[in-house]
């Protein structure tokens, strides 16, 4: 059971509240891919359920149960966040937790804050390859280095 003085320790701890800081920030990032997959639903006519479309009329149901392609961006790209930001998220807590250097906690929680940004920005906004990738793959290499300095923490 955590006391309130070890939780009031806890958000004294300046790499604890970065990393709280950065992880609010993709969370809410990740959540609001679901209110643009929506728009862009909305915006392209272009819904998966009956019951989306259950109050037009029938012919107009058929041209409206349909995939597009702008709606599937979206998707797949809130379907990696989820892949991605929920790694971040317990890792990270585990990073912060053993006690990293304010600077290097940083780093790590930028990179992967601005990596997961301008993947959206990427995925979303079609940009050529390799930007999504590096994105990507730079968001995945930080995650791999705070399991690594975490697995490592542990055997010492």
């Amino acid at each position: 059971i955590c006391k309130p003085a070890e939780m009031e320790k806890l958000m004294e701890n300046d790499v604890f509240m970065a990393f709280s800081t950065y992880a609010a920030i993709v969370i809410l990032k990740m959540m609001l891919m679901a209110p643009m997959t929506a728009y862009y639903r909305l915006t392209r006519g272009a819904f998966a359920n009956d019951e989306d479309v259950s109050r037009k009329p029938a012919e107009e149901r058929k041209k409206l149960l349909r995939a597009h392609p702008d709606v599937e961006r979206v998707r797949r790209c809130h379907q990696n966040d989820l892949e991605n930001i929920i790694p971040f998220v317990v890792i990270g807590l585990l990073y912060a937790l053993s006690g990293p250097e304010l600077s290097t906690a940083l780093l790590h929680f930028r990179l992967f804050t601005g990596s997961r940004i301008f993947h959206t920005i990427a995925y979303v906004g079609a940009l050529p390859q390799p930007s999504r990738g590096l994105s990507w793959m730079l968001g995945m290499l930080v995650t791999f280095s705070m399991a690594y300095r975490v697995c490592m923490y542990m055997y010492l």
